[in-house]
């Protein structure tokens, strides 16, 4: 490019314009004089770097809004995506009433918390299935047991009160009597189970040490003599067994077994007590020599007003409550009770925590 000479007085040696490769904006360079040497000066409009700034600040601009709507679709979908198995869980358990408690909410396979989630609460929807079953046989149960008595007294006095004349009034006394007396039996039968069923959940208040050996001596002894021989046979009768527990449960838990097996048995009862102190418990047999209960219906004896054959009807006297109350009974002391292998007959084992342990 061709110098430009200064003009006449002024200090600038050269002047010269030009034009920016990168931006193709024009710029100007000069070269001045100073009192300590010469300066190179390059000026350039402030308009067109201003242009170049605005530009780059809509490029940025425009990037952060396409980025931002990329992430914001992203996160919408994935969310929707983690969602969506929440939603059916949630629509699925909204539509779960007391009458359609067989449905269960849907499992992701996923295997994630959510997964987790959904099989924690079918398991719940199946325990909560069983006891509103349960409560339903019961129930119906219940009604049926307390409708015969109710049933039978009714029929006597309305048969006695339509004839009057041939009524045996004295017999007609002691039928219905013996009615209210079952009545009286199955609802305190019912109210001990409903207690247990609550001490199953809020605990076992007022346990404490008793002595085993001594409860069993001592409920035998208050038997009255019958066609039935009662014996009892102590593996070690020193020191005496300690059990932790309710005197009263207790003994009621034994004295439904011993009703059990006096009703069933050809001649002799027997009763074991032993003790296993590997896991430091007390067990309690008792045995009968009658037709003894099949392996099949072992567990099924222990349900509420389950009767297994003709032995095991109304007229023998029982609620069908005995075996259910005992069962509860072992299982809120922390024991066991079972039907087992005997020889010959019915063999009720119960085991319980020596006072060791508490409740």
């Amino acid at each position: 490019m061709p110098d430009h000479e200064p003009s006449h007085g002024s200090d600038v040696l050269s002047l010269w314009p030009w034009t920016d490769p990168g931006s193709r904006t024009p710029a100007v360079s000069y070269i001045q004089a100073g009192t300590d040497g010469l300066y190179l000066h390059v000026a350039n409009r402030l308009q067109d770097e201003q242009r170049r700034l605005d530009h780059i600040v809509w490029l940025l601009g425009g990037a952060v809004l396409v980025v931002t709507a990329a992430l914001a679709g992203a996160t919408w979908f994935v969310t929707g995506r983690v969602l969506r198995p929440v939603e059916a869980i949630r629509t699925q358990f909204a539509e779960l009433t007391a009458r359609h408690l067989d449905r269960r909410v849907p499992v992701p396979d996923t295997r994630d918390e959510v997964a987790r989630l959904a099989t924690t609460m079918n398991e719940t929807l199946d325990q909560l299935q069983a006891a509103v079953d349960q409560q339903r046989r019961f129930v119906g149960d219940a009604s049926h047991e307390l409708r015969s008595p109710l049933a039978a007294l009714r029929a006597e006095l309305e048969i006695a009160l339509a004839h009057p004349e041939h009524a045996r009034w004295t017999a007609v006394a002691e039928a219905a009597l013996g009615d209210t007396r079952r009545l009286q039996s199955i609802t305190t039968d019912l109210l001990l189970l409903a207690r247990l069923d609550a001490t199953a959940t809020e605990g076992l208040p007022g346990a404490q040490p008793v002595d085993l050996t001594a409860l069993v001596r001592e409920e035998l002894g208050r038997r009255p003599p019958g066609p039935r021989t009662l014996a009892l046979h102590l593996d070690d009768p020193e020191p005496p067994l300690t059990v932790h527990g309710r005197h009263t449960l207790i003994a009621r838990l034994l004295g439904n077994l011993l009703d059990n097996a006096e009703r069933h048995a050809e001649h002799t009862v027997t009763v074991r007590l032993g003790h296993d102190p590997g896991r430091s418990l007390a067990v309690l047999h008792v045995e009968d020599d009658g037709p003894g209960i099949p392996p099949a219906d072992r567990r099924r004896v222990f349900e509420r007003f389950t009767r297994l054959d003709d032995a095991r009807t109304r007229a023998t006297g029982g609620t069908g409550l005995g075996l259910a109350i005992a069962h509860h009974i072992a299982t809120v002391h922390r024991g066991t009770l079972a039907v087992t292998d005997s020889p010959r007959g019915a063999r009720f084992t119960t085991t319980l925590p020596c006072a060791d342990l508490t409740i």
